[in-house]
């Protein structure tokens, strides 16, 4: 049936949906702390760090598998020792995490920093000449004005990362159960005979939620707007 989903079919979208949050909670922080410095701070080599922090954006998705691979992998650099103390990437749910993380972050981080940018820095001013210091400044001045935009990148990257296939399946490969997400069991489901309704159904519901969360985003930017 074309709205029945199967019990694989949840499977996979269970575990999408729990790497998609990880990500989310693991980058939410990271990318408005990187967002606030690139958009307040001048310093020689801004540049520099601005490339390689949205590098992943412009990249083959199977490079930044690569290299992952290469650092984390369980003969990786990093991964070797990470292994020794039973921590492992390679090839399950938490190394599609860290992947997905990667390509989702750099998103996240550009839309805190035009959130930021677009706070008038007369505001911040103001309140620290009447007191606030650097920290109060942020979260009851620079944090509250940014926070539509902060939303609208938590959704992107929460949609990347529910939509993440190349860095994926290079570092992780595509393991039932435990790294298929979404776009890994339709690409798998395309090398298989008489899976045209399966494919429609993870489809439908990946449109589903993609359209749902970049409308929400776009009403909520617009409600913030309107009461600033």
């Amino acid at each position: 049936m074309l709205f029945s989903l199967s019990p694989d079919e949840l499977e996979v979208i269970s575990l999408s949906v729990k790497i998609a949050l990880s990500c989310l909670l693991i980058n939410l922080i990271p990318a408005i702390m990187m967002g606030y410095f690139l958009a307040r701070s001048q310093f020689w080599g801004k540049s520099l760090v601005e490339t390689l922090v949205y590098l992943p954006l412009v990249l083959p998705p199977v490079v930044p598998g690569y290299v992952l691979l290469v650092l984390f992998g369980n003969q990786g650099v990093i991964g070797k020792h990470l292994s020794s103390l039973g921590l492992e990437f390679a090839f399950n749910w938490k190394g599609a995490v860290l992947a997905s993380a990667v390509m989702g972050f750099p998103l996240m981080v550009q839309s805190s920093r035009l959130a930021f940018e677009m706070v008038d820095t007369r505001l911040e001013w103001v309140a620290k000449s009447l007191g606030a210091g650097r920290i109060g400044t942020f979260f009851k001045v620079t944090l509250p004005l940014s926070v539509s935009g902060i939303v609208v990148g938590a959704i992107l990257g929460f949609c990347r990362s529910l939509g993440e296939f190349g860095a994926t399946i290079t570092f992780v490969g595509n393991v039932a159960g435990e790294t298929r997400t979404l776009p890994l069991a339709m690409y798998s489901l395309l090398q298989q005979a008489d899976s045209d309704i399966a494919i429609m159904r993870l489809m439908a519901f990946s449109v589903g939620v993609a359209f749902v969360a970049l409308f929400f985003s776009q009403w909520y930017h617009r409600q913030q707007k309107q009461k600033v």
